[in-house]
């Protein structure tokens, strides 16, 4: 009886977000889409022709991605972490929605740049790659058994301008530094394709929760962005009160903050439409990555600046 109980209390649950996502005009069709494998080519350690030839000489299969720099879906019969250009840090492997953000933030070498949801390292590595190794990076993250796995990366993939710091990034104001570039890969719901038992474990109050962490660090971010500074916020999360909603706190909190359109070859534009309620119609101008359409994980991204 109880395994008829469980599977019930899910079932309900599922339902209840797969409605809300028709609602936002996004009909699951496919709980589990095929998500293909990527990888991003770490030009800091070799050209990316050179990489890309000797990984298929050991027969892995590379296509392209579009619209991405220096990304490839790869098929391997073998674990890529096991090879040498994993180990000597020519490659990381990096989903491809997840490598999205970096490029959305277009840091400068001559930038001063802030991630704030720093660990494990991927979009941090990527940024630095962005930069060729130029500029400054602060990289934090306050959970301090996460900080090893930071490192480690940074140091797999030889990137020389970041700085390390284990802080809460609500609390950045008290570093006393300004920045140019910000971006802020918030703490999340996640979503039905990385989670396991997402529509068991997930609720709305959860959405409501995370939003309340999720707006104190678009504070923090705030305060320390330069005027003329950008900010790109992201989220793997597909609920609408961790993305389009949160965005539209923040512009009616900070008039000085506008967004700017995304232009991208995947994904659709954010919600200003939610459950019926007109939100800022600015908000088209963000972009939502649906599993079932994209064939990625789950993705919200927003680029900001500040007046």
């Amino acid at each position: 009886m109880e395994i008829f109980k469980n599977f019930e209390i899910l079932t309900n649950k599922m339902n209840i977000l797969l409605e809300r996502y028709q609602q936002l005009k996004n009909q699951i069709r496919n709980l589990k889409p095929k998500i293909k494998p990527a990888i991003r080519i770490n030009t800091l350690k070799g050209t990316e022709e050179e990489i890309v030839t000797n990984l298929r000489k050991k027969g892995i299969k590379l296509q392209k991605i579009p619209f991405l720099n220096h990304a490839y879906w790869y098929k391997a019969t073998f674990s890529l972490a096991s090879t040498p250009e994993y180990l000597q840090g020519q490659i990381y492997i990096q989903e491809t929605a997840s490598q999205i953000p970096p490029i959305i933030l277009n840091p400068e070498p001559t930038d001063l740049v802030l991630d704030m949801a720093a660990s494990p390292g991927s979009k941090t590595t990527q940024i630095a790659q962005l930069m060729k190794n130029k500029g400054v990076i602060l990289a934090i993250d306050n959970d301090k058994e996460r900080i090893p796995k930071l490192r480690n990366n940074i140091e797999r993939l030889s990137i020389k301008n970041t700085i390390v710091i284990c802080i809460d990034s609500s609390k950045i104001k008290e570093l006393n530094i300004t920045f140019d570039k910000i971006l802020l890969d918030a703490p999340c719901s996640g979503n039905y394709c990385i989670e396991k038992d997402y529509f068991l474990k997930r609720s709305i109050k959860d959405f409501e929760n995370r939003a309340k962490i999720q707006k104190k660090l678009l504070i923090a971010a705030h305060s320390v962005l330069k005027s003329g500074g950008t900010l790109v916020y992201s989220t793997c999360s597909l609920e609408p009160e961790e993305d389009e909603l949160v965005i539209d706190w923040f512009l009616k909190n900070y008039k000085d903050m506008d967004l700017e359109k995304i232009n991208l070859t995947i994904g659709e534009p954010g919600n200003t439409k939610i459950f019926n309620k007109n939100i800022n119609p600015e908000i088209i101008k963000t972009i939502k990555l649906w599993p079932d359409k994209t064939n990625t994980q789950g993705f919200f991204i927003a680029k900001l600046k500040k007046k």
